[in-house]
């Protein structure tokens, strides 16, 4: 039996010709990029939770008994230095004040009409038409009428500061957290009206392992993470230290401060920071995305190195030891200033051929 082929488009031919007959060796580099292997002082990275606090917290109150008249502020409202916040009813205070001016007013009065008599007794006295006891009698008067005039002035000065106590005002910048008291209800002093809470300024608050005392120190870097402002990233810087372990926790407070603002941040927000504890050795390390683990339980990196004029890939299986500030610790008998794989080393091949795309080891 005879069998007879069709014949194939030029095109097709020419690919299983290029198909069968191409070297495994002739495939493209796989681009990828690199970086270093350091030899670095080894930080240990410490994750602690805390909070957002305000260096000023303050429960405001009346300073005097009253009405409730007005209310000009609710929760999360923004108030600046000295705003009205509070009004009691001051009626009476006014027209107390009203009277102890009128009083003042009469005291001066006298006062004056006193020191003009005794003006003209004093221009009389040398003429020997005035008695010398009514000269002293004047005098006398004029002294009680001083007294009248400033103890109806202290009077005055007390009914003008006592009505002002009518009016609660803003003791410094901040938000409105909490409102504790209506128009139309009675307060008394000490009885808390609204809660104020400043937003300028704000610290970070840590309870931090006793184990950590003696490693950390003021001005000690830290990264926060804000998880209500999606994850945000903030650098701080640590400002306060308190040695003071709390007996059941073992923990002890650590402050930081943020070193850039962020008008998101608000009181009571959590936290979350990585520590950098010196572990007092050094040691080598590559970027965090160098790291692969395989299935089989390998952890490895890739590296770049030369092989006959071309660059290709050299697996080496690694023990990685601690990781901060996105480097890992590795064992390895790699040496500082190899060029490790970061980008690109996914499907890798040992002996596969590459190019590097960043043109820190060449291209």
């Amino acid at each position: 039996m005879i069998y007879r082929f069709a014949a194939l488009p030029a095109g097709v031919l020419t690919f299983f010709a290029l198909a069968f007959s191409a070297p495994s060796g002739a495939q493209a580099p796989v681009p990828v990029t690199t970086a270093p292997v350091q030899m670095r002082a080894i930080h240990q990275q410490v994750t602690i939770t805390g909070t957002v606090t305000s260096p000023q917290v303050a429960r405001l109150s009346a300073a005097t008994s009253g009405l409730i008249t007005a209310v000009n502020a609710d929760e999360g409202s923004r108030v600046t230095a000295n705003d009205l916040l509070v009004q009691l009813d001051d009626e009476l205070a006014q027209l107390q004040w009203q009277s102890a001016q009128a009083k003042l007013k009469q005291a001066q009065t006298s006062l004056a009409d006193a020191k003009r008599r005794l003006a003209e007794a004093r221009r009389l006295a040398p003429q020997k038409t005035i008695a010398e006891t009514v000269v002293r009698d004047l005098e006398a008067e004029t002294e009680v009428n001083q007294a009248a005039v400033e103890q109806a002035a202290a009077e005055a000065g007390y009914q003008q500061a006592l009505l002002g106590k009518h009016q609660l005002r803003a003791p410094f910048t901040g938000v409105v957290s909490r409102k504790l008291a209506e128009v139309g209800e009675w307060v008394n002093p000490g009885a808390g009206v609204l809660e104020l809470v400043a937003a300028d300024n704000l610290r970070f608050d840590f309870a931090v392992a006793e184990d950590y005392l003696s490693l950390l120190h003021p001005d000690s870097r830290v990264e926060v993470k804000l998880p209500a402002l999606q994850n945000a990233l903030l650098p701080a810087r640590v400002v306060t230290i308190v040695p003071v372990s709390s007996p059941g926790a073992r923990t002890f407070l650590l402050r930081a401060v943020p070193e850039t603002t962020d008008k998101r941040i608000i009181p009571g927000m959590s936290v979350i920071a990585a520590l950098q504890i010196p572990a007092q050795r050094q040691n080598l390390v590559v970027p965090r995305d160098a790291i692969l683990r395989y299935p089989d339980g390998r952890v490895v990196v890739w590296t770049v190195e030369d092989d006959g004029g071309d660059k290709v890939a050299r697996l080496h299986v690694v023990k990685l030891g601690q990781a901060f500030s996105g480097l890992v610790e590795i064992e390895s008998d790699l040496q500082p200033s190899a060029q490790v794989v970061v980008r690109g080393n996914e499907a890798l091949r040992a002996g596969q051929k590459v190019r590097v795309t960043n043109g820190s080891s060449g291209s």
